[in-house]
This record gives structure tokens, C-alpha cells and sequence, in this order.
């Protein structure tokens, strides 16, 4: 029902042409669901950053940075601003967001970046997950080098609202790489 009305918003809103709506989801596996607004003005800049990215390396850099400043934005319309790193930083308030928000919510924001044509040197892949042991898994959305066929996670739950997200190769995630948060 979620999609449907978000469908219908879009629909509604299609006088702004040029701006990109995104479904921001939270408080822990999707329970809240919300639709963001990116300006065309605010696009323009993210794709201004991406543009000056020589290689893959440079584009995972400045992706980080758009990726961050995109939930920046999210967390003005919505509750996310609350989210802080991990899953107790933010004694959960509203807005709070696990690692299932997080890897959907990344990768919605990845996929609005490929198909507005702002990566060069990388496509969105499906979210990939680890498990640490047999009660512990944790999500992360992915992207691919086009020309080395290497995937890096992009995980945002590291991370409080805002920041850019931790990426690195996925290969290392898997093995449990990331910083050290509850």
C-alpha cells in the first residue's frame, strides 16, 4: 500500500518535473516508509561532484560525499535526521535506522544517481549481507565497477545521518570490515 501511495504523490507532483522523489525507509526493517523530494537544483550538484571524478576510486570518494549530503536532505523532510551510527546511538527515537533501512534507503539513493546517468564508472548491484554468526547478519547496499567487475559495499549504518558512508571493497565487508559501532 506504501508504493501505491507513493506511486500517486509522484503522479500528483509531476509539475516539478525535474526534481526526483526517493522512498526513505526507518525505524528498523522498513516500518516507516516516507517520500523525499530531491531539487533539480540539489541533483545538479550532486552531479556537479560526481562529474569531476577522473576514475573509479575518485567517483567510490565523491559518491560518499553525495550519498551523506542526500541524507542530509532526507533528514529535512523526515525523522532520519535522529539516526546515528549503529543501533543504539540514537535511543530509539523516531527516525532511527537499522541495517535493513539503511542498505534500502542507500540503495534507492544509488539507483536515482544511475538513472539520472551521474555514474561513470560504477552500476547499483542488489544489496549484499554477512552474518557473523548464526543470529548476527548485517545489510549493505552495493555498487560494481564497470571496469574491473569489483563490487564495494556502501554502508551508511556506520554512519550517523549526514556523514558519508563507510565504502569499501566488498570482499572485506563480508570479512566483517567496517568501523567498530553497536
Amino acid at each position: 500500500m506504501k508504493v501505491w501511495r507513493a506511486l500517486a504523490i509522484m503522479l500528483l507532483a509531476s509539475s516539478a518535473a525535474a526534481d526526483e522523489y526517493a522512498l526513505v525507509c526507518y525505524n528498523y526493517g522498513c516500518a516507516a516508509e516516507d517520500l523525499v523530494v530531491f531539487s533539480d537544483e540539489r541533483l545538479n550538484w550532486a552531479r556537479d561532484v560526481l562529474a569531476t571524478a577522473g576514475d573509479a576510486a575518485a567517483e567510490r570518494e565523491y559518491l560518499g560525499l553525495v550519498v551523506g549530503r542526500l541524507y542530509s536532505w532526507a533528514g529535512e523532510q523526515t525523522p532520519i535526521n535522529a539516526d546515528r551510527g549503529g543501533n543504539y546511538a540514537d535511543n530509539g527515537q523516531s527516525g532511527r535506522m537499522d541495517c535493513i533501512d539503511h542498505s534500502t534507503t542507500t540503495t534507492r539513493f544509488l539507483k536515482l544517481l544511475e538513472s539520472r546517468g551521474l555514474l561513470f564508472f560504477h552500476r547499483v548491484v542488489e544489496p549484499a549481507v554477512r552474518h557473523r554468526n548464526l543470529f548476527s547478519q548485517h545489510f549493505s547496499a552495493v555498487i560494481e565497477d564497470i571496469n574491473a567487475e569489483r563490487r564495494h559495499a556502501v554502508d551508511s549504518w556506520f554512519v550517523d545521518n549526514g556523514q558519508p558512508p563507510v565504502i569499501l571493497p566488498l570482499d572485506e565487508w563480508l570479512d566483517g570490515g567496517g568501523p567498530d559501532v553497536d
